[in-house]
């Protein structure tokens, strides 16, 4: 009985942390001020898809960073296209939020999708600088 509730309790653990690690939508960002050591939170951040045939950029979305410093939800997986896209991050707002003189006013991250997995494009952020990858 007791190794039946062990094996329980862990099947459902991992069932809770597979889950928790699905992802409805395509595309997650998060923005950690490494300044400070703690997530930005209350960033805008827009989103915008290149038209090739054009040269022009079309909003997508706009969203703002939770307190986590995280959007988890832009791209649903259900209409999601490949393409060349642009995150904006508004920043100027933040730091003057947080009384900082800063270099940046917005910092803009160019990217590809060219397929249906999970893409994350963070930044680290200071008010001098930033960096930024492909996480997951």
């Amino acid at each position: 009985m007791k190794k039946h509730l062990i094996l329980t309790f862990l099947f459902c653990m991992m069932a809770t942390m597979a889950f928790s690690q699905a992802h409805t939508h395509q595309l997650s960002s998060h923005i950690l001020d490494v300044s400070t050591g703690r997530p930005a939170a209350g960033v805008p951040v827009r989103l915008e898809k290149l038209n090739e045939k054009n040269s022009k950029w079309t909003t997508v979305e706009e969203k703002v960073t939770d307190n986590n410093g995280r959007i988890k939800d832009f791209l649903d997986y259900k209409t999601t296209e490949t393409g060349i896209y642009r995150l904006t991050f508004l920043v100027a707002d933040y730091f003057k939020q947080q009384n900082t003189a800063s270099f940046y006013p917005f910092i803009e991250v160019v990217f590809q999708i060219r397929d249906k997995e999970h893409y994350h494009v963070p930044i680290t952020l200071s008010p001098y600088g930033y960096s930024t990858y492909r996480g997951n």
